[in-house]
Parts: C-alpha cells; structure tokens; sequence
C-alpha cells in the first residue's frame, strides 16, 4: 500500500473557462486508480476510476468516441 498524496493538474487544453476537471495520474501505478475531481471544487468529492476504465476512455476521446458535431 502507498502513502502518495495525489499530484492535482489540469490539461494544457484548458481555457480556464471554469468547467475543468483535474486528475492525479501519479496514483495510476502505485494504486492502480485514476483520481478525478471537479476543478473549483477542490475539497469536493473525487471520483476514482480503475485505471484501464480511465485509458479506455481517454482512447475514446482521442479517437473520437464522444464527438458531437
């Protein structure tokens, strides 16, 4: 069992429009999750997600899964 604090960052995408989420990838081998939270929330709740769901869906994203136009 690892002791690590998660490490909080955005995507250099971000426009810092305020609809951000951050992650804490730095979990995904000690853990084996993905933790993720609501930018403006930072005290909020974080949701952890198994680390193949989380590469599953990021490959989703980059191959264009979720587009809606």
């Amino acid at each position: 069992m690892t002791t690590e604090s998660p490490r909080w960052f955005k995507s250099s995408y971000s426009s810092n429009g305020g609809n951000c989420i951050e992650v804490a990838a730095n979990l995904a081998a000690p853990c084996g999750i993905v933790p993720v939270r609501d930018s403006k929330v930072v005290d909020g709740p974080v949701v952890e997600v198994p680390v193949t769901v989380f590469s599953a869906f990021v490959a989703g994203v980059r191959g264009g899964t979720f587009d809606t136009v």
